[in-house]
């Protein structure tokens, strides 16, 4: 692909469908290549409009409006950055001519719904999962939950970030998890799937890149990503996540039989149950992933350089530099326009740094920020970035 001058003829135009802070980055990244971003939410003044050269505020998961704003604006590429979009006007689009979309049009239908996803993974692939099963109502939530056995999970088909996400340990717990997957799906059908436990001793999120090496599409990995969640939301990450070469290996097998399978160009973020040397598939993102924020610290390119690179069919490096660790800031009030105090604090703390997405209303558990540590080892790396977490404080203005 020939890059050309943003905002003339030549112009590489790439479209972000979601415009969150994981957009953001993208979007600069592409800005340095001279791309032309151009910004979509349903909401405006999103942290990737912020630094895009235009923006448009639609609901994604309008067909017509999605299709009408592709015919005017014309780019090359699409990029979906969240789960909440017409993905079957994406394959009509995609299959018209109109743009790529990243990695394809049937990988970000496949992988925004995590009915198809799952069943791709474990029916088609053989992938090892998590027992699960699929309920639009809350008897067959009972049903299923019966069957995969207690305690187990709930969650929406199409939410994001631990939205909709419940631990159900009895039967009594059903109709509350079902209420919170509904309020919280991002969009109007029911739909759930319900997981059983898997008994693990990490988590990981394995960066795959398929990129363009010597005119054919390569499979690269990233260093694997540990990372903690509470309520289905991660609340700090690091790089390296220390494991056997055994599990090491089959992580990556499963990784490459999973994006293999979905194809295209871009990067993808494979998340991991590992336990010993066994490995379980749990989720793929054909995106960069928010556990992988920890990337700006520990890789000479962070996981939005590389995906940047991949869709252009540029060369990319998944090399680690250092180890390090992210914990992110949370909003902890509900206002609009929040400030933050404490950010020279923060920075005072060795090898720290911060991203503020700017974010234009803050809640309670809304991420609002992260703060990135390097360290000689991961312990330290993990010990400072959640000591320059805490130094910030959203405030009320």
């Amino acid at each position: 692909m020939r890059l050309g001058t943003p905002l003339s003829p030549s112009a590489i135009k790439v479209m972000l469908l979601g415009s969150g802070e994981l957009g953001k980055e993208v979007a600069i990244e592409l800005q340095r290549l001279g791309c032309e971003v151009i910004a979509v939410d349903r909401y405006s003044n999103a942290p990737a409009m912020q630094v895009a050269h235009r923006s448009h505020v639609i609901a994604m998961t309008d067909a017509k409006a999605l299709r009408a704003l592709v015919e005017t604006e014309r780019p090359h590429l699409i990029v979906p950055e969240i789960e909440a979009i017409a993905t079957d006007e994406l394959v009509a689009i995609e299959a018209a001519g109109l743009a790529i979309v990243i990695p394809t049009a049937r990988a970000a239908q496949l992988t925004m719904n995590r009915e198809g996803i799952r069943r791709l993974a474990a029916e088609a692939l053989g992938l090892p999962t998590s027992a699960f099963a699929f309920a639009s109502t809350q008897a067959e939530l009972a049903a299923g939950a019966e069957v995969v056995g207690f305690p187990c999970f709930v969650k929406p088909v199409m939410s994001s970030s631990g939205k909709g996400q419940s631990f159900v340990e009895g039967s009594d717990g059903i109709a509350e998890a079902w209420r919170y997957a509904l309020e919280s799906g991002r969009v109007e059908q029911a739909r759930v799937i319900v997981e059983g436990r898997v008994d693990f001793d990490f988590e990981i999120t394995l960066l795959t890149v398929r990129s363009v090496k010597d005119g054919q599409v390569t499979t690269s990995f990233c260093e694997p990503i540990g990372h903690r969640q509470v309520k289905g939301d991660y609340v700090e990450s690091w790089q390296p996540q220390p494991m056997s070469p055994t599990a090491l290996k089959s992580s990556r097998d499963i990784a490459r039989k999973v994006t293999d399978a979905l194809g295209g160009q871009g990067l993808f973020g494979v998340e991991l149950f590992v336990k010993g040397d066994e490995v379980w598939f749990s989720e793929v993102s054909p995106r960069p992933h928010d556990t992988g924020l920890v990337t700006l610290a520990t890789q000479y390119q962070s996981e939005f350089a590389i995906h940047a690179r991949a869709i252009l069919g540029l060369p990319v490096d998944v090399s680690l530099r250092e180890p390090g660790a992210s914990a992110v800031i949370y909003g902890s009030l509900e206002a609009k326009g929040v400030a933050f105090e404490g950010v020279a604090e923060a920075l005072s703390v060795l090898g720290a740094d911060l991203r503020l997405f700017g974010k234009p209303e803050s809640f309670l558990r809304r991420r609002m920020g992260v703060a990135l540590a390097r360290g000689a080892s991961v312990e330290e790396a993990r010990a400072r970035a959640t000591q320059a977490a805490g130094k910030v404080r959203p405030v009320t203005v």
